[in-house]
């Protein structure tokens, strides 16, 4: 029988200039959805229960975190009413985290939500089966109270920090609203700073000059829900 040679793997494919990294090979971003507040101005009731066509208002921020290209996880906070959101709203694929400090302001939720990722097993499942996000390059932080944010907002924000940027924020005329990226070298310090109702400002303050803007007026409204006149942005037609 004649002897076989050996067979030597072909080396790897060059990448060619400009050619866009593969799936695999781009940072990924995981997303941090802010649902604790209690809706004080609402009469309390809980934000993240609010119906947005028929469902639990949380979902359309986790639906937006997906679709925009936040992988491979969701992180999401509760806090007011959290055993009702979660019997009512589908967050099996989410990596669920409680912030008993949720009547404090946005700033424990935002900590809460931080420490979450941060602490989420490196290479395990999260609840239900899905990746914890551990290892991430970023996280995207979205506002449960904000539905005119979607998934094109998201996706402008995350290819920003794909092509470089550390830190990004929608920007809404020129004004920086929601979503925000923060690469991970930067949470810890987000998450000193935050403190009562300000979450990030101060940090984003300090930080402006490293700051890229994305401006999404087109395709997204900041406008939150506070108050009862503002339960319109849950169905613009009424």
């Amino acid at each position: 029988m004649a002897a076989t040679s050996p067979i030597t793997p072909a080396p790897p494919r060059a990448k060619a200039a400009g050619e866009a990294p593969r799936a695999a090979e781009r940072p990924a971003v995981i997303a941090l959805v802010l649902a604790a507040g209690g809706g004080r101005r609402l009469g309390g009731r809980p934000k993240a229960l609010l119906d947005h066509g028929g469902r639990p208002l949380v979902e359309r921020a986790v639906r937006a975190a997906r679709a925009g290209g936040c992988a491979p996880a969701v992180h999401v906070v509760l806090g007011a009413a959290a055993e009702r959101v979660r019997e009512r709203a589908d967050l099996a694929d989410c990596v669920v985290a409680d912030n008993p400090d949720w009547a404090t302001g946005m700033g424990s939720s935002l900590r809460a939500g931080l420490a979450s990722v941060r602490d989420a097993p490196r290479g395990g499942p999260g609840p239900g089966g899905s990746p914890s996000g551990a290892g991430a390059s970023a996280v995207l932080v979205l506002l449960v109270d904000q539905p005119g944010v979607g998934a094109e907002a998201v996706a402008r924000v995350v290819r920003a920090h794909r092509a470089g940027a550390g830190l990004v924020a929608a920007a809404y005329e020129g004004r920086r609203g929601h979503p925000v990226l923060f690469a991970r070298q930067h949470w810890a310090q987000v998450a000193a700073l935050a403190r009562g109702d300000r979450g990030a400002r101060d940090f984003l303050r300090a930080h402006a000059a490293e700051l890229t803007l994305v401006e999404c007026a087109d395709v997204a409204s900041c406008a939150d829900i506070d108050t009862p006149a503002d339960l319109r942005l849950l169905d613009p037609d009424r």
